[in-house]
Formats: structure tokens, C-alpha cells, sequence
């Protein structure tokens, strides 16, 4: 086992204590007797000789000075963590600075070992994770999924306890795969859960968390202020509004309309029958038309007003008006038109990179609480958060939607204020895109029909099962595919060879109602699917890319994969590291219809040479294929480009239409798919 894999230990069940076996009781972890909790500490001896009997690998942690970590004990072990509380981000950013700034992975170990019995579990994942993927000497390290160490934050409660039984009764040979219902939170008398299959599908909310563990918002500059990190989280959660209302108009369903208003009723109730395994408590469910009241959570430290968050609001709106912001001692920061989505992405979010957060406070980030906590506003029953409080949770909420499309409206406010592309910016001299077309991978399939149904997968849950049996136990669920197809396009260059860059959207031609939209309409429901680099000779080119080669997902294998400690045959320099980062290509189309949807399918060759911020990089290696959500580690986001571009600003009102669009531009074209969806669910082979 390489030094750096032995950090693995540190990732598994995270509620058992650490001196516990690991990897199916494979291995162990031999602990100095001063790093056993008070707990342990007299029966010591008899731990170590219990569990050390039979194992193949046994880490030793050096005992090095045990770190200070008093100040992460504030957030209670078995108790809440949530990032959107302004607290626990600091403490976090703390313990992530402590763990990154250990001399080397014995250090680390060390100190990881020693925290982690002593700390809440879900603070610590998410610290060590964090530094793990940063540090110099750990960043080639594959880090679990958060499936794996916590499902009870993904996965109906209900079938833990038949997990158990199974994993206790039947030999590892003998066990059955248990099914996941879909569609356990509501029944179909609630239209809201049309879409329950988008907002509670487990690779979204895992993309949700882990964009935020790339992205963390406290800690040391080096690891927060990263290349366009308030424009990435702009664009992410952008096209996140855009793919969920493009998925709301298959089912019938109208857009999702911003929380302009915090003085309303919530007409959205949303009762998440998740329990927690740290407390064994239940999320709270939130019932409808609820209204939302000032907080004074004096112990998590969450007291603010709606006065409060209308005031951030109207600040930073009136900052996106007069074309800056305001930095402490009044100087002016202007929002140009090349940085200005970056400083309000970070100003809005907030992260340590506002320019002024005294000013423009907690926007994002304290309508999540005004939302997570409006069950219980003073804590007077002694109730934690919603499912809106945590990264991993909160996309299963209908109220996360409006909250973000209220946050959408902020920067698509900014974005009016720009000027639209110009034809230097928007042409591309000598390149002609002559025929375009999609395909399935199938023989004999109609041209530019694209196909959905629903797949029924399989996952290892046993990882997260604390205290619970040894070797695999299988749980299978039920979510949204598509079928595998190609682009092709027929590319004329009538100069010298030269690079570009192809741009593909898709978008919606109607609403859930059948009204064609409007282009500027149309526009801000344009769904990114990918964005490669090509190469032109003169004359004819004829290109080729397939589905799953998308800048935007990550394959199935990526999200779900299980990393046992004890397996020795995964290198770290192999593709799966660092790339739990990227949108579920399962997900990669909307759903469509029965009698199949029609959309606009976009593709654009846009000049390298304005695109370019001169770096190489392979989209094939190191888990650059989805830069489009999650940019490159370590180098610059790989498109000079405005993300969303050439639709993340307002078009000329005297083009009416997409083809409009496109016929003044040759390096640009549209066709018109079907999306075909097949109510029949077809097992993973």
C-alpha cells in the first residue's frame, strides 16, 4: 500500500470509531494509546488485541503531538453540520487549513486519526476530502464517494434496517439486491413530484456536494480562489435552473418561479423521509404555505431578518445597476464586462473572495437558512434544519428551485447590462457549417431522434452501514437514461488549416402549455451538452463525437464506483481521481415526452484563437472531460469564453428566432430533434 493510500482508512465508515477494522475487517489501524477518546482510553489494551487478530494490513499512526481541535468541537459530533451556516463554514475553513498545513501524510495521519473520533463526521469528511484533493503529496488520491460514507442522506430509511438483516442472515454469496422505491416523499396528487425523479435522483445531489468540495468557501487563499471561481458558480447553478425548468415543461409543468418575495407563503411543502444517521432523526418536513419568519437560532448562531436579506439584495442590485461594487472604505470595484460575473458570483454566494462582505452580507447563503430552518425559526422545539441546510440535501426541495432562481435573476440582471456579441464576436470568416445531425448508436435509427427511459442500477451500500455486516450489500434504484448517440458535422474551411472550438446546446422550441418561445426566452433555457476542441483542414471536414465524450457529465462508473482501501490494482494516477466532479450523464438530455418533444439542437465553431487561454490540455486524461461545471485542477478554466456563451447575454431584438440567429452566422446551425420518452424501466447489464 503506497503511504498516501492508507488515508483511505480515515474514509470509511465514519461513525465507527477508527481503531474499528476497516475494508471488510482487512485492515487496521493501530492508534497511540494518548489518541483514544476518553471512552476507550481504559479498555485500550483489549481493543487493540480484539481487533488485530486477523487482518491482511495494519497502519501504524505515528504519535505525534495530538493538534489542537477545540475549536472544531463547537459543532456537536452527533449533531448538524451545514456550510450555509456561517459558523460552521469558518470552522470548517479552520480544519481544513490545519489538515493542509500538516508537514507530510504521516502528519496528516496523524492528525486526521486523532480528530476524527472526536469530531462530527460529516465536519471531518468534509475537511480531510477537501485537503486531501489539495495538498501537493495527496492530491492524486481518489477520494469515496459521499454516497458511500453517508446513503442515509440519498436513500428512503426504510430500507437500511432489510440491509442489515440481509447483511446478518445471508453469506455475502447468498444476499439479494433490495430495490429502492421511486418516488417514496409524495404521492401523484402533488404535481410538485413529476420532477421528484430529477430532484431526488442520487447523482444530482452527489454533483451538488462534490462541486461544492472543489469549490469550498473558507480556508487558505490557495485552496478557495480559484481561476473564475464566482463565475462557475453562476454558470453551474445556471444551467442547473435551466435543465430542471426544461425538464418541468416535458411533464406539463410551468417554470419555476423566483422567490422575488420573502413575505409570502411557501406554497411548495416537501417532507423528505431521510434520517439521519448521526442523530437518528429525521429531516424535518416543512408543510405548505408555510410562512417564512426571522430567525433567531441563537445556538447555531443563524439570527438575521428578512430585512436583512431584502437589504443585501437591493444592495447588490443596486451595485449591478450602477456598474460596481462597494470595497471597504468606499472604494469602487468596477463590474466590467470581464470580471464583473466573477465578483458577484463570489459577492452573491458568498465566499472569503467578496470584495465586501460586511456590505453586501449572506445573500445565497441565508436564504438557505431562512428556508432550512422556517419549521422551527427560534429553536424552541429543538429541531435541526430541512434538507435545504446541506449541500448534499438540498437540491431535493422544491423551494431550492425558486431560491435559485431568484439567485439566477440577480445575474442574468448584470448580463442585461452588457452589450450583446457583435458579429466579430459571434462569426467565425471561412468556416461553414454545411450539415449537422444527430444519431443513435443504433442500426437503422431515425436521424436526430434521441431516446429516454428509465434504467434500474445497483450500488454497494455496505460501506456506509456503520456497525453493520461485513462484504457487499446491494441496493438497487430506478432513474432517468438515454440511448447512447453521436453528432456528426460536416465542416467547410476555405482557408489554411486552423482550430476552433464546437459548442453544443440544446433547448426547448415550446413551453409546458405548447406556446413557442421567445428567443430571449429561448436563450436562457439553452442546456449545454458539450464543448470540444477541433481540428480544420482546408476543405471539407467531417466531425464525430459521441454522447458520453461530454464536457459537462461524468459516467455512471464515476459517480457510484465503490474505492475499497484493500484494492491494490487502482493506481492513482488512473482517470477516476479527483472526477467525482461533473453533472450525472444520466441526466446529460431532458426526458421529453411519450409522443416525443421537439427542441432545438445548437452547434457553433467559435474561433480558438479567442477562446484559447493558452494552455494545453487532454479532455482524455485526469478528468478534464468535465471542465464545463468543474473547470481543470490546478490551471485555468480551459475556455477564455464567457461560460454560456453565445447565450448568457441578451440578443438584438430584431432577431426573432434561433434560425434568425444562426442564418447570420455560418459557423453556426440548428436542427430541429425529437425527444422520445419510454415509460420502461430496462436493468443495467
Amino acid at each position: 500500500m503506497s503511504d498516501n493510500r492508507k488515508l483511505l482508512a480515515l474514509l470509511q465508515r465514519p461513525l465507527e470509531p477508527t481503531f474499528y477494522p476497516k475494508d471488510d475487517g482487512k485492515t487496521v489501524v493501530d492508534l497511540p494509546d494518548q489518541y483514544l477518546t476518553e471512552r476507550y482510553k481504559p479498555i485500550g489494551t483489549s481493543l487493540q488485541t480484539r481487533f488485530s487478530s486477523e487482518v491482511d494490513t495494519r497502519i501504524a499512526v505515528r504519535a505525534l503531538p495530538p493538534p489542537n481541535v477545540a475549536f472544531a468541537e463547537a459543532i456537536p459530533r452527533r449533531g448538524g453540520f451545514s456550510l450555509f451556516i456561517p459558523k460552521h463554514r469558518q470552522i470548517a475553513g479552520d480544519l481544513i487549513n490545519l489538515f493542509i498545513s500538516q508537514p507530510n501524510v504521516d502528519a496528516l495521519m496523524s492528525a486526521g486519526s486523532f480528530a476524527r473520533d472526536r469530531l462530527n463526521p460529516v465536519l471531518f469528511q468534509y475537511a480531510m476530502a477537501v485537503a486531501i484533493q489539495h495538498r501537493p503529496d495527496t492530491k492524486n488520491l481518489n477520494i469515496p464517494s459521499f454516497i458511500e460514507l453517508f446513503p442515509d442522506s440519498f436513500i428512503d430509511p426504510t430500507v437500511f434496517p432489510q440491509l442489515r438483516e440481509e447483511g446478518a442472515v445471508a453469506n455475502q454469496r447468498e444476499r439479494i439486491t433490495l430495490d429502492i422505491q421511486m418516488n417514496f416523499t409524495a404521492s401523484d396528487r402533488e404535481d410538485e413530484q413529476r420532477l421528484a425523479y430529477f430532484r431526488e435522483d442520487i447523482g444530482v445531489n452527489l454533483h451538488h456536494w462534490h462541486w461544492h468540495l472543489v469549490y469550498p468557501g473558507e480556508g487558505p487563499n490557495s485552496v478557495i480562489n480559484k481561476d473564475r471561481r464566482g463565475e462557475l458558480f453562476y454558470y453551474m447553478h445556471q444551467q442547473l435552473i435551466a435543465r430542471y425548468n426544461v425538464d418541468r415543461f416535458c411533464n406539463r409543468l410551468a417554470r419555476v418561479r423566483p422567490l422575488t418575495s420573502l413575505r409570502e407563503p411557501l406554497p411548495e411543502g416537501y417532507f423528505p423521509k431521510i434520517v439521519r444517521s448521526l442523530t437518528n432523526r429525521a429531516f424535518p418536513a416543512r408543510s405548505q404555505n408555510t410562512i417564512l419568519r426571522d430567525l433567531n437560532r441563537i445556538e447555531d448562531d443563524v439570527v438575521l431578518t428578512i430585512n436583512d436579506i431584502e437589504r443585501w439584495g437591493s444592495r447588490i442590485a443596486e451595485s449591478i445597476d450602477g456598474g460596481y461594487v462597494v470595497a471597504p472604505g468606499g472604494n469602487r470595484v468596477p463590474l466590467d464586462e470581464q470580471t464583473g460575473i466573477d465578483v458577484l458570483g463570489n459577492i452573491i454566494e458568498p465566499s472569503a473572495l467578496s470584495v465586501n462582505s460586511q456590505y453586501y452580507g449572506n445573500y445565497h447563503g441565508h436564504m438557505h437558512n431562512l428556508i432550512a430552518f422556517s419549521h422551527d425559526p427560534e429553536n424552541r422545539f429543538l429541531e435541526g434544519y430541512g434538507v435545504v441546510g446541506e449541500f448534499q440535501t438540498a437540491m431535493r426541495d422544491p423551494a431550492f428551485y425558486r431560491l435559485h432562481a431568484q439567485v439566477d435573476n440577480m445575474f442574468h440582471r448584470y448580463k442585461r447590462t452588457l452589450q450583446p456579441y457583435n458579429a466579430n464576436q459571434l462569426g467565425y470568416a471561412g468556416v461553414q457549417i454545411q450539415s449537422f445531425g444527430v444519431q443513435l448508436n443504433r442500426a437503422n435509427a431515425p436521424a436526430n431522434v434521441l431516446l429516454t427511459y428509465w434504467q434500474r442500477s445497483q450500488i454497494d451500500l455496505a460501506t456506509g452501514l456503520d456497525f453493520g455486516p461485513q462484504g457487499n450489500v446491494f441496493a438497487s434504484f430506478t432513474h432517468l437514461q438515454h440511448a447512447p448517440f453521436t453528432y456528426r458535422l460536416t465542416v467547410n474551411n476555405t482557408g489554411a488549416a486552423r482550430r476552433g472550438t464546437c459548442r453544443i446546446f440544446i433547448a426547448p422550441k415550446v413551453d409546458e402549455r405548447n406556446t413557442p418561445l421567445t428567443m430571449d426566452e429561448q436563450r436562457l433555457l439553452m442546456v449545454e451538452l458539450d464543448k470540444f476542441r477541433v481540428n480544420l483542414t482546408p476543405g471539407s471536414n467531417n466531425l464525430v463525437r459521441r454522447s458520453e465524450q461530454s464536457s459537462v457529465t461524468i459516467p455512471y462508473e464515476r459517480t457510484f464506483r465503490p474505492m475499497a482501501l484493500s484494492n491494490v490494482n487502482v493506481p492513482e494516477t488512473e482517470q477516476f481521481r479527483f472526477c467525482n466532479c461533473g453533472w450525472p450523464h444520466h441526466l446529460l438530455i431532458p426526458k421529453g415526452t411519450a409522443e416525443g418533444m421537439q427542441f432545438d439542437l445548437f452547434a457553433m465553431i467559435s474561433n480558438y484563437a479567442d477562446d484559447t487561454v493558452n494552455q494545453e490540455f487532454d479532455e482524455n486524461v485526469n478528468c478534464n472531460d468535465s471542465h464545463s461545471f468543474c473547470g481543470l485542477r490546478d490551471q485555468l478554466y480551459p475556455d477564455r469564453r464567457h461560460m454560456g456563451y453565445p447565450f448568457d447575454r441578451r440578443i438584438p431584438s430584431a432577431i426573432r428566432s434561433l434560425s434568425d440567429f444562426t442564418r447570420a452566422n455560418t459557423n453556426m446551425s440548428a436542427i430541429q430533434v425529437q425527444v422520445r420518452f419510454t415509460n420502461t424501466v430496462i436493468a443495467r447489464t
